[in-house]
């Protein structure tokens, strides 16, 4: 399966941290919380009342030991009263720049206003909204930080009168060619400030520390918040495995030791880090450090496998890397991506999305109902591998990341039916009307068993294709990958209409079923992508021969046509590439796609 869980994707399950954090706030404020909102009044204007508060005075940081440094998860939050705090987040093309709008609503009078230049680079969150300063015991400066703010970090409510659950998206994306997302905090809750993992870590020594915690002056002159700063006495201590207290040790811990957890164990981040995204995107996929495994991965300690902490419901959003970008800046190329022996592509428990009772009776009908819109993006994450363990040693692989979306206006739906004691499920697609009553159905293929270490599931076969072009775009490799699970890896474009903010199957386990389903239900939910990294030989491009020069990678959405959409014409995408070196030492650098510079 080979998917990696990337860029932004939205946390469905509210975690061990969100949730742990989401009472951390409520505990933190309970004794001032009124029985209801004391910015009520803002609420007739539609305008948001916004306040940094803490949950906790003071917190303890582990250091893992040979780590480089801890991350700030000092228990800060943005708290919004009156209002809710929204924002609509877009590019009109690849070409054009990332611009946000706040959006106000006053009953029924919604209003937009642009943020002022600078104020978002990307999805990532608001760009340097809260700085962060460390002083030693004696008070000396240490450090000082800048930290984006993600709106849909994790959270929870501040006043019981709150919403009891969010609407807005769970993670801000991170996928290199995400178009628009939608980014908010109710009234009545607070986000957590910090980006947890996908922040960079803080490079302290064990000590006692104060930090001091604001929000810039752009922004609270931008929101009307109030010039104020808060203080929370940090401890840096530095555990290793066997340490007492290592082993769920890790993370936020308020006085006592009782606030906010990061993943449960230490183990547990490493095996089963993480959108996610979200937002956002964005279950993390594996990576294993190459040429020795030296765990380079940001969620990975020590030898093994180890994963990008970038899907999961377990921790903050992530920030505005490219996807297979670990979070200290540095390049992954190097490292082997996807799934692999002992470990999957799912970092947490997918509900199995219910399948139709019965394999569909009567004829076939495509009525005229919406449809999916199946959409190619460009392949990034590009690079050259000796493949995995195990396979010819001198050969050079060009591996990527491909991503095809749905931009809707109706979810893409597949179901497969089994006959017993076979490998193989036959698959129909379904058409529903606008009141959700199923109308129509068409046989679209098949779905075949993947019986392999971290697959073992189910797989839409013709999904997508890919394959590597000349340069004049004559083919000349075909990946051997053609068969996938569906799931919503990535959020894409949340401000289409009929997006799903909300998509259930964002990651691989159980999503696409046991081998013994006897029927399974795929789903590609509108505003979603799904990401499948290509490293392995067979899915990768085998370009030891090939003599360096201009090459594309083609990305082909829906390849046989057996899927009915919206429109076919934006099935494509192609990505420029060059290739250069010695065999055994080949580079790959591809080429900008308008404002699009990643790998």
């Amino acid at each position: 399966m080979n998917r990696q869980h990337l860029g932004g994707s939205p946390r469905i399950r509210r975690s061990a941290l969100a949730a742990t954090a989401a009472l951390a706030v409520v505990a933190g404020v309970a004794g001032a919380a009124p029985v209801s909102s004391p910015a009520a009044a803002a609420a007739k204007a539609g305008t948001p009342t916004l306040r940094l508060l803490t949950a906790t005075d003071s917190v303890t940081l582990d250091r893992w030991r040979g780590e480089e440094g801890v991350y700030l998860d000092l228990g800060t939050y943005v708290a919004v009263e009156g209002a809710p705090l929204e924002f609509e987040v877009k590019r009109a093309s690849y070409k054009e720049p990332v611009v946000a709008k706040q959006i106000i609503r006053n009953g029924k009078k919604t209003t937009a206003r642009t943020l002022p230049e600078g104020t978002v680079k990307d999805f990532s969150g608001l760009t340097d909204f809260l700085q962060v300063t460390i002083a030693d015991a004696s008070g000396a400066p240490v450090t000082q930080v800048s930290e984006t703010f993600c709106p849909n970090n994790a959270s929870g409510r501040i006043h019981p009168d709150a919403p009891a659950t969010s609407k807005y998206p769970e993670s801000c994306p991170t996928n290199p060619f995400t178009l628009g997302s939608v980014w908010g905090v109710e009234n009545g809750w607070a986000s957590n400030t910090n980006l947890g993992y996908y922040s960079k870590p803080v490079d302290l020594s064990p000590g006692e520390y104060t930090a001091t915690v604001s929000v810039k002056k752009n922004y609270r002159d931008l929101f009307g918040m109030k010039d104020e700063q808060k203080t929370v006495k940090l401890t840096v201590r530095e555990i290793g495995e066997d340490d007492e207290g290592g082993a769920g040790a890790v993370g936020l811990r308020g006085s006592g030791s009782s606030g906010a957890a990061a993943p449960a164990d230490h183990a547990s981040m490493a095996d089963h880090a993480g959108m996610t995204d979200h937002s956002g995107m964005t279950g993390a996929k594996g990576v294993k450090g190459a040429k020795g495994d030296t765990g380079a991965g940001t969620g990975g300690h020590g030898a093994g496998h180890h994963y990008l902490p970038d899907r999961g419901a377990d921790a903050p959003a992530p920030p505005a890397l490219p996807n297979a970008l670990l979070a200290d800046g540095k390049s992954a190329r190097s490292l082997h991506l996807g799934d692999g022996p002992g470990h999957t592509d799912g970092s947490r428990i997918a509900p199995a999305l219910q399948a139709a009772p019965k394999r569909p009776t009567g004829p076939a009908r495509v009525p005229d109902v919406p449809k999916p819109d199946l959409r190619s993006l460009p392949a990034y994450d590009i690079a050259i591998s000796d493949g995995e363990e195990g396979d010819t040693p001198g050969k050079d692989y060009m591996v990527f990341s491909a991503n095809v979306w749905n931009a809707g206006p109706a979810p893409l739906v597949v179901d497969g039916f089994r006959s017993p004691g076979k490998d193989l499920m036959d698959a129909y697609q379904y058409f529903y009307d606008a009141d959700g009553k199923q109308v129509g159905y068409s046989p679209s293929g098949t779905m075949e068993w993947d019986p392999r270490a971290g697959h073992e599931h189910w797989h839409f076969t013709d999904f997508a294709s890919y394959r590597l072009l000349s340069a004049d775009q004559k083919e000349i490799v075909r990946s051997g990958k053609e068969a996938f699970c569906l799931a919503n890896t990535d959020a894409i474009d949340y401000t289409v209409k009929n997006a799903n903010w909300h998509p259930e199957n964002t990651d691989l386990s159980t999503a696409c079923g046991v081998k013994s389903s006897i029927s399974v239900r795929e789903v590609l939910d509108v505003g979603s992508g799904d990401t499948y990294t290509q490293y392995l030989p067979g899915q990768s491009f085998d370009v030891t021969d090939l003599p360096n020069g201009t090459y594309y990678i083609q990305v082909i959405a829906n390849p046989e046509k057996r899927l009915h959409e919206t429109s076919v014409d934006n099935n494509v995408a192609l990505r420029k590439v060059t290739l250069s070196g010695k065999p055994g030492a080949r580079k790959a650098v591809a080429a900008p796609y308008d404002l699009i510079d990643v790998p």
